[in-house]
């Protein structure tokens, strides 16, 4: 049941969370446009996304501590593989003008047109990379 449940109040979170966000803030949950403004100097009407980032840690730490089973997994990718890969990812939000939290749990439920094929493509994208990577494995 756990298996079930812990996903299913993760799902909850985010969308209650994302909700809060744009009702109080005017905000669009998504991650990497949060993260990407808090790399530049310190401004004080970022402090909403300082405290969402740190906030995206502690919930981390407090998930490790709570519930460690869930962090047994390994990477078979060397680690150089793995910052590409990362930086790949961060290249890919900004090209597309956001990522999967603010197309996916923050723009679908509005029926932007945008993120609906935005989440599409992310989708189908990581379908096909899967696929090619059972392929060349």
């Amino acid at each position: 049941m756990e298996v079930i449940m812990m996903p299913l109040l993760g799902g909850i979170l985010i969308g209650l969370a994302s909700a809060i966000l744009l009702k109080f803030l005017g905000r669009i949950a998504g991650i990497s446009g949060i993260f990407e403004s808090t790399l530049s100097k310190f401004k004080v009407e970022n402090a909403w996304r300082y405290l969402f980032i740190l906030g995206l840690i502690i919930g981390g730490v407090i998930m490790k501590l709570a519930a460690p089973s869930f962090f047994d997994y390994s990477f078979e990718a060397s680690p150089v593989k793995i910052i590409i890969a990362g930086l790949l990812v961060g290249y890919g939000t900004r090209l597309g003008g956001g990522c999967t939290s603010g197309h996916g749990v923050c723009g679908i439920p509005r029926f932007s047109t945008r993120s609906i094929l935005g989440t599409i493509i992310f989708m189908l994208t990581g379908i096909l990379t899967v696929y090619i990577e059972g392929l060349i494995s």
